[in-house]
């Protein structure tokens, strides 16, 4: 993977202040230089920015810095990670105004799995779950713990036994005519948003509810 802040390539000193670990990422897949759910990517970046450092970023620099990344990389499909920290962040006086960095990481590209997944019902609260920020340690960790125990991921729990997300995904059931969201604290994905409006263009039924693990026999 190669790695570019603010639409350069980046060098050991960009990569060392990073690791304070404080800052928020969205994660998205490039096809033909396209991206699916552009704005809502962009959307989520401008939202974590405001709450994690009080500061605005800009949408038409983002995309440029993409778009020169992409093309420093020769690649049109991609995996690509956007992360927001700030070089300037002092983790002894965090309520001080800083300027933003913006880091774009580009990889192969990826394809979803064609088959089922089994999943390991995990008792788990994501923190500021609203928020995709870069504390990913409990999501990779009980990920690993499942795959330990002969699952593919782990699925989440609330403290009220209601079923909230997967490790890195978000989860929908059906009934047989609904489909049926989770409702329950978690990081509202894109591609669940997209798929959203996508049934509900197509007149689907869907309703969003708690579901807990003893209603999934139904």
């Amino acid at each position: 993977m190669r790695l570019f802040c603010n639409g350069r390539p980046v060098d050991v000193d960009v990569l060392a202040p990073a690791l304070v670990n404080y800052g928020h990422f969205t994660s998205l897949q490039v096809r033909g230089g396209a991206v699916q759910g552009w704005a809502l990517h962009v959307q989520r970046l401008r939202q974590g920015t405001r709450e994690l450092f009080d500061a605005d970023l800009d949408a038409a620099s983002l995309q440029r810095w993409l778009k020169r990344a992409l093309e420093a990389c020769e690649v049109g499909d991609a995996s690509v990670r956007i992360t927001v920290f700030s070089r300037a962040f002092d983790f002894r006086q965090p309520q001080q105004a800083v300027p933003i960095d913006v880091l774009i990481g580009i990889g192969v590209p990826a394809t979803m799995p064609v088959a089922g997944r089994a999943v390991l019902p995990v008792s788990y609260q994501r923190e500021l779950a609203h928020v995709k920020h870069v504390g990913t340690f409990p999501l990779f960790h009980y990920r690993r713990q499942a795959m330990a125990a002969g699952y593919d991921d782990a699925l989440f729990v609330d403290a009220a036994g209601c079923i909230s997300e997967g490790s890195t995904w978000n989860v929908a059931f059906w009934d047989g005519g609904r489909v049926i969201w989770p409702q329950a604290t978690a990081l509202r994905g894109v591609s669940e948003l997209l798929l959203m409006d996508g049934l509900a263009a197509l007149g689907q039924g869907q309703v969003r509810r708690e579901v807990h693990l003893p209603m999934l026999a139904g």
